[in-house]
């Protein structure tokens, strides 16, 4: 895999950058933590050498200084929301988020839930946290919220909200996505903290897009079309180029937001501090891309990835003929096709060649490699298969599962399991080959090429089950996949 981004470098300038804006102002710092503190893997695969967690490494380098509270809305609570790249809802989240960050030895201050009015949901999710000893707050819903000013900044705006009381220097804001509401938990206890004699500041940490990147350079294409279904647009920052006559790139909330955020400065502090939504963010990302090639093409490929999960997902009900349309004009803009994936034409002139389901890889050294549906083998196990053998120099023709101990995991499969495939899938593959490596040399060799499938790009003519999907993305593999659901139709077509 080859590496566009100095993730060293990243973990060191941005804690500086942070306490720098905590120096700012003085005794207390809200920094609203936008995307994801940890598991964000859109970054890793943008700028390759950005690790998931890079984030909340940075954070454990300020652990004695920073607490962290993580929002909610009630909204969501009622509504179950859930979290399509863990399809978890949005309350167990907070859970995990809340384990996740004790276990790295960071302080959790509380958690709120915005936008409260009453709903019982909400209500015996509070008493629920409560019983487990977690500290739980109410942030109420404020009528004509952002824009009436004037009552958001009183005793019946943020006057009415809980007070939340931390005791560190960083309290970092966060959520298991957006419309959570962190920007309103910040402003609201600035306002709190104000009334009480506390000097406290407002940041911003937005990993996209980058700031110092040009406009419509991949990695902020990326971003639109990570977020075609939130309807974000990058633009650049009016604000900052009238206070500095410097380009700036910002997104459309931030920028839309900005005057009624300058408006409730004005009346918490008595001035405001930042000339531009850019200001707010304390974003370094941009200063540590070490090639800039690298991430151009691993953004290219992010692009034409969300536009083919985006068509699945249309089939499936999942999505919006908006969202797919908005994804094929950044395509556009981009100057790309389907076609520029090199493992997408790979797997369909395989397809024209066998009439049965496909699948292609192109490996990090650029090769690339197919396989084909087979009575025993699903294509993506077939391919994996395929890829470890090339990676530790066996000869295609080594069969690394021998058939006789295939057979009776598809028996069990559809006889006893009740299903109605009796292909293997990669997982089982895994770990009929992770078993047979204690007896068999080759098996041993192909198991220990799995790090090297980091960053290979797979593409399947058929849509691929979940299960293959989320062992293709432990695996670092980014995958792509035509909105065809049955194989079997498939191949009654073909």
């Amino acid at each position: 895999m080859k590496y566009g981004f100095d993730n060293g470098k990243y973990l060191k300038i941005q804690s500086e950058r942070i306490k720098e804006r905590i120096a700012k102002f003085g005794d207390k710092l809200y920094m609203e933590f936008g995307g994801k503190l940890f598991d964000d893997y859109h970054a890793s695969r943008v700028l390759p050498g950005f690790e998931p967690d890079s984030k909340l490494k940075m954070l454990m380098q300020m652990k004695d200084d920073a607490e962290i509270i993580i929002v909610i809305s009630a909204i969501d609570i009622e509504k179950n929301k859930v979290r399509s790249d863990l399809g978890i809802t949005y309350d167990v989240d907070v859970l995990r988020l809340r384990d996740e960050f004790l276990d790295r030895g960071l302080s959790v201050n509380s958690v709120v839930i915005t936008h409260f009015n009453g709903q019982a949901s909400a209500e015996a999710y509070r008493k629920r946290l409560e019983n487990m000893g977690i500290t739980v707050y109410y942030h109420h819903t404020i009528e004509d919220y952002p824009n009436n000013v004037a009552l958001i900044d009183s005793d019946e705006g943020f006057g009415k909200n809980d007070y939340v009381l931390t005791s560190k220097p960083l309290v970092v804001v966060t959520a298991p996505g957006p419309g959570s509401g962190k920007m309103a938990v910040c402003l609201s206890q600035l306002y709190q903290e104000n009334k009480r004699g506390i000097k406290a500041g407002y940041a911003k940490f937005e990993t996209f897009p980058i700031w110092n990147l040009p406009l419509n350079h991949p990695v902020n294409l990326a971003y639109e079309a990570a977020t075609a279904d939130l309807e974000d647009v990058n633009m650049i920052d009016p604000f900052h180029l009238e206070a500095y006559g410097k380009t700036a790139v910002n997104y459309n909330r931030d920028v839309e937001i900005f005057p009624v955020m300058n408006a409730l400065f004005d009346d918490i502090y008595g001035f405001s501090p930042y000339k531009s939504p850019t200001d707010m963010g304390v974003n370094m990302v941009g200063f540590c891309i070490s090639d800039d090639e690298v991430c151009r093409e691993a953004s290219l490929q992010e692009i034409i990835r969300r536009y083919y999960t985006a068509v699945c997902n249309f089939a499936d009900g999942k999505a919006t003929e908006n969202e797919v349309n908005k994804l094929a004009l950044l395509m556009k803009k981009a100057k790309i096709s389907t076609a520029y994936r090199k493992s997408t034409v790979a797997a369909k002139d395989r397809l024209e060649e066998a009439g049965v389901a496909t699948a292609a890889i192109e490996l990090g050294d650029g090769t690339i490699l197919t396989a084909s549906s087979s009575p025993l083998l699903g294509p993506s196990a077939a391919l994996l298969l395929n890829a470890l053998k090339h990676l530790a120099g066996i000869a295609h023709n080594v069969k690394l599962i021998p058939q006789t101990m295939i057979e009776p995991i598809s028996k069990t499969k559809v006889t006893y399991l009740h299903g109605r495939n009796p292909r293997l899938h990669t997982d089982e593959v895994l770990v009929a080959i992770s078993m047979m490596s204690l007896i068999d040399e080759n098996c041993k060799m192909a198991i220990d090429q799995l790090p090297n499938l980091v960053g290979a790009q797979v593409h399947s003519t058929v849509m691929l089950s979940e299960v293959d999907r989320k062992t293709f993305s432990k695996l670092g593999i980014g995958v792509t996949c035509d909105p065809v659901r049955k194989l079997k139709e498939r191949e009654k077509e073909a």
